[in-house]
């Protein structure tokens, strides 16, 4: 069974393209195979296989001196996971959301600034449009720190870090508060 699942990983893997917000994509051929030879995941499994790639991205981000094997896999189990999350008959806007706040996070610890940036603005814009507040709101503004901070930006890193720590200081959940505010103080940081 594991042994399916690598195999449906890496082909899925491969497969991947740029999610938009539509929802529409492109179908890979290898994914057109699968349903050719009669095999497609369920919604059930798409919704696990986003849970457990999230999960794997997790462990990768607390793991000292991650590889470059280590970011490679993390960015595409980042990546992987939001395709998944589309694809499940559990998502919410608030998935996607949360899943460009992955996937700009992976990017920005890496130091690959622009794709960084790119899925912050994504993150911040899901969260205007869709009036997320709060433990969310608290997150797109750290995305957007994060990156610029891995661009080297010292104004927007600095404008977007003030306006994470207001929003997670007004998080309502003590909990949940103090889960992002840890994670506003982990590294990496500009100047760290």
């Amino acid at each position: 069974m594991k042994i399916l699942i690598i195999l449906l990983l890496n082909i899925l893997l491969l497969g991947c393209s740029d999610i938009n917000n539509n929802k529409k994509e492109t179908e890979s051929s290898e994914a057109k195979e699968l349903k050719m030879a009669g095999f497609e995941l369920s919604g059930k499994s798409h919704h696990f296989m986003g849970i457990e790639l999230n999960n794997q991205v997790w462990n990768l981000l607390q793991k000292e001196n991650r590889t470059p094997e280590d970011i490679n896999r993390m960015i595409n189990y980042a990546l992987a996971s939001q395709h998944h999350w589309y694809k499940s008959p559990h998502w919410q806007p608030v998935n996607a959301q949360r899943g460009e706040w992955m996937i700009s996070h992976v990017f920005a610890v890496s130091g690959i600034g622009e794709s960084a940036l790119k899925h912050a603005r994504n993150c911040l814009r899901l969260t205007e449009e869709h009036a997320f507040n709060d433990f969310d709101l608290a997150y797109a503004y750290e995305a957007m720190a994060r990156a610029y901070s891995s661009l080297k930006d010292k104004d927007n890193y600095q404008k977007y870090y003030q306006l994470a720590e207001e929003a997670g200081n007004n998080i309502a959940s003590e909990e949940d508060k103090s889960v992002f505010m840890g994670d506003l103080k982990a590294d990496p940081w500009m100047g760290k």
